[in-house]
């Protein structure tokens, strides 16, 4: 019997034992555990930290596409306005060739004219002009008329006889027209009138011409209808031509210039109609 009396005592020895052992066992899970959590947590704040880079990088993207954006309506803008400039350049040279034409043909036309009246005088025993001729002994009294090769020149103000950018006569207009034709009447009677018109070098803005050449054609006109229809030239006599601003008399650089430029020039050739 004594020797069991050991057996309790085994028995809670080797639950202690246990116990001990256990205890052990979950000190080391909570110390795994921790370290775990430890390396989640660093885990976390790299994510974190990568996470605030990629949206620094993806700010700065969105900043710079923002920029390539801006840059890129400034390139089209600008593109725009090179091709409005090409535009205007290529109307400009249009209008520059049409006005070459006019011009062309406007010579053409003054040859035959020439060639004509040449041809009419040789048939009446005159041969050539000379610029002695009896046309150039005598000046009308009109002020600005001047000698200009074989022919005489008076030349009448657009501003005295025209609104501004139209062929519509002032008021008071047809009475100068009529009285420097009276005027060249008592010294050239029979010769023959070019009624000459002219501009200054703006273009023509809002209004019925397209050009300068139809502006100053069309002043030229009118100056025409005054000649007909109130003084004692016939129309045989009178021809029309406007030459726009290729010859200026003043330089376009100035108001003054330009002011002289436009005008309506009464020319006085020494032919006669036939």
């Amino acid at each position: 019997m004594r020797r069991f009396a050991h057996g309790p005592r085994l028995l809670a020895f080797a639950l202690v034992i246990g116990l001990v052992a256990a205890l052990c066992g979950c000190a080391d899970n909570s110390m795994v555990i921790k370290g775990q959590m430890t390396k989640l947590q660093e885990q976390q704040a790299n994510l974190a930290s990568q996470a605030q880079l990629a949206q620094s990088r993806l700010s700065a993207l969105d900043r710079a596409n923002q920029e390539s954006e801006s840059l890129l309506a400034q390139t089209r803008q600008q593109n725009k306005v090179l091709e409005d400039q090409l535009t205007a350049v290529r109307e400009q040279l249009r209008g520059t060739t049409a006005q070459l034409t006019a011009l062309r043909t406007e010579k053409e036309n003054r040859d035959k004219q020439v060639q004509a009246l040449t041809a009419s005088m040789q048939r009446r025993g005159s041969v050539s002009i000379s610029p002695n001729n009896s046309l150039l002994q005598t000046m009308p009294s009109i002020a600005g008329a001047r000698r200009d090769g074989d022919v005489i020149r008076v030349p009448l103000s657009s501003g005295q006889l025209f609104e501004s950018g139209s062929a519509r006569l002032r008021p008071g207009a047809a009475e100068i027209i009529v009285k420097a034709a009276t005027e060249l009447l008592r010294s050239y009677p029979q010769q023959i009138i070019g009624i000459e018109g002219h501009t200054d070098s703006d273009p023509v803005a809002g209004s019925q011409w397209r050009n300068n050449h139809e502006l100053s054609t069309a002043r030229a006109m009118a100056v025409y209808d005054v000649l007909v229809s109130r003084s004692a030239y016939r129309p045989n006599q009178l021809f029309v031509v406007g030459h726009g601003a290729n010859h200026p008399i003043a330089s376009n650089g100035s108001l003054d210039g330009k002011e002289l430029n436009r005008r309506v020039e009464l020319v006085v050739y020494p032919e006669k109609p036939s």
